[in-house]
């Protein structure tokens, strides 16, 4: 993790020094916020998995569009169309329906415990609180590489904190010294990540925490729909009225932006959501 966060810091700042950005505006000590709110959030994720089951976690995975909206409510004070929860329910359970119809993971709990409904509650609500943040910060007119720089910072801080304070940042340099392979595999993996987070931050600046929220729920049905079609793994009937039921929410979704468009002064109702 910590390697994935340096190299995301790097990346950003060589751009941010090589190419012309806007005037920075925002309080540097704001970017901390959606950086524990981000690290608690992924340490949430992975605790809850010890004490939830399968179906749970798929609810809660799928289900995240509505938190994340609701959280916009109260960092932003947006608004949204009554046509927007309905899809974005509509897609929750479209999802749900389908990643459900997989079955159950050999290595997935068999019950949920309220600890692990405790957890996981902490999870949705950070992670929604983060993309929110992030997209709240966006007013100060800064770009999309000047937020990851800014993230980044923090989350390198937070993370060789908690590296020194377990006594494992040099364990970790050794175990990378002696393994050259894993060394290689994790350089890779940090790349593709601090690439993957151009796309991430781009998305929240331009479009808002729900329409990403949207898209990356979107994209775990999507790879297990390209899963099954590539290596020919057989999807139920419960499953394909689930990736039926996302297509119309997205075409409905389309489709009330394209009417509230036309509308006079439609199109100035909810700037940020553009999708």
């Amino acid at each position: 993790v910590f390697m994935i966060r340096i190299l995301a810091f790097t990346v950003a700042g060589v751009y941010c020094a090589l190419t012309k950005q806007p005037r920075h505006g925002a309080p540097m000590y704001k970017y901390s916020f959606a950086s524990l709110s981000n690290v608690m959030s992924s340490w949430c994720q992975y605790e809850a998995l010890k004490y939830i089951s399968f179906p749970t976690q798929v609810l809660a995975k799928a289900s995240k569009v509505i938190p994340v909206m609701l959280m916009g409510k109260v960092v932003s004070r947006k608004s949204y169309e009554y046509w927007e929860y309905l899809t974005a329910m509509l897609i929750s359970l479209g999802v749900s329906m389908f990643l459900l119809a997989r079955g159950e993971s050999k290595n997935s709990s068999t019950v949920t415990t309220f600890s692990g409904v405790v957890i996981l509650t902490g999870y949705i609500l950070f992670d929604s609180f983060t993309s929110n943040w992030q997209d709240a910060l966006f007013k100060h007119k800064m770009s999309s590489v000047q937020m990851m720089f800014g993230v980044n910072l923090f989350s390198c801080l937070l993370t060789l904190g908690s590296l020194l304070e377990q006594g494992a940042l040099l364990e970790s340099v050794s175990f990378m010294a002696r393994h050259s392979e894993f060394a290689c595999h994790a350089a890779l993996l940090s790349v593709c990540s601090a690439f993957g987070q151009l796309f991430i931050f781009y998305t929240i600046g331009q479009f808002g925490a729900a329409v990403f929220t949207i898209i990356m729920t979107l994209r775990q049905a999507l790879a297990i729909l390209l899963s099954c079609l590539i290596y020919g793994h057989s999807i139920t009937k419960v499953g394909v009225l689930g990736v039926t039921i996302v297509f119309v929410a997205l075409f409905l979704r389309v489709y009330a932006r394209s009417r509230v468009k036309k509308r006079p002064g439609g199109a100035m109702q909810n700037p940020v959501q553009k999708v």
